[in-house]
């Protein structure tokens, strides 16, 4: 397998694709807007298609793939790769019109995650790495952030759709962040968020109650770039999207403690 072609065909695939999506969403109309199982976690027309049209390419690049979609479009399963997709996420922003919002591919050999790609449509920036590359960005190398203090950090965040019950636990760690930080960020895209982390726009995002498809393009990126991820607990974890904490590394005890304290207890 090389991993580097194929990453360079998935970074094709998700600008082909965020072009259909830019054009969409001067289209999209209130009536066009379903809910799914919880009444603001929200799906259009664009999020189907889209995904459809990702699921179409990735076949001719892996015929025995299988495919883990926020949309449920296939139900194939690969017995060594699977495409991990996020065809629209930051549906509520594209939705408003709020200017962020991404494609995200990951590809999982066996349980190894070795290829990201996260595409934020509207500025044009592709993230990307694949196995034992460093990360990039529009072809140009990025890593995380050299800040070593709090008080240098700008932090990112996101809230549950549905998962409310541990929410002032969340707040008090918001509160003790603000406090100690440069400020916190909820942008609403959480694969943009990582690919941020991975350029070192962002030191640290954390948030809980996400899904595969949410985190494991960027995740794996954040990791190719130099930083860290684990779940609240700190094992390493880059799939299962229940806690995430992906940060530079230099500040990601301190974050992981000062989470942990509140969030664990």
């Amino acid at each position: 397998m090389n991993y580097q072609n194929l990453c360079m065909d998935v970074v094709a695939l998700s600008r082909e694709v965020g072009r259909f999506m830019k054009e969409e969403n001067k289209k999209i109309r209130g009536s066009d807007v379903e809910s799914k199982e919880h009444f603001n976690s929200l799906v259009t027309y664009v999020d189907k298609t889209v995904e459809k049209m990702v699921i179409a390419k990735l076949e001719t690049f892996i015929p025995n793939a299988g495919f883990i979609g926020e949309e449920g479009t296939s139900d194939k399963i690969g017995d060594v790769y699977n495409w991990i997709i996020d065809p629209l996420d930051g549906t509520t922003n594209f939705i408003h019109g709020v200017p962020i919002y991404s494609v995200s591919i990951a590809l999982k050999e066996n349980e190894e995650i070795v290829l990201g790609v996260v595409y934020e449509v509207n500025l044009e920036e592709c993230f990307y790495a694949w196995k034992d590359s460093k990360a990039y960005l529009n072809g140009k190398e990025i890593s995380v952030s050299s800040a070593k203090r709090m008080e240098d950090s700008l932090l990112a965040t996101g809230f549950p759709y549905w998962d409310f019950h541990k929410m002032d636990a969340y707040l008090r760690i918001m509160k003790d962040f603000t406090a100690c930080t440069r400020g916190l960020r909820r942008i609403g895209s959480a694969a943009v968020d990582l690919a941020y982390v991975a350029a070192g726009r962002f030191e640290a995002f954390y948030e809980y109650s996400l899904k595969p498809w949410d985190i494991a393009g960027g995740a794996f990126i954040v990791e190719r770039a130099g930083g860290k991820v684990t779940d609240f607990s700190g094992n390493r974890d880059l799939i299962s999207g229940k806690e995430i904490l992906a940060s530079n590394g230099i500040l990601h005890d301190t974050l992981q403690q000062k989470i942990a304290k509140e969030f664990l207890a």
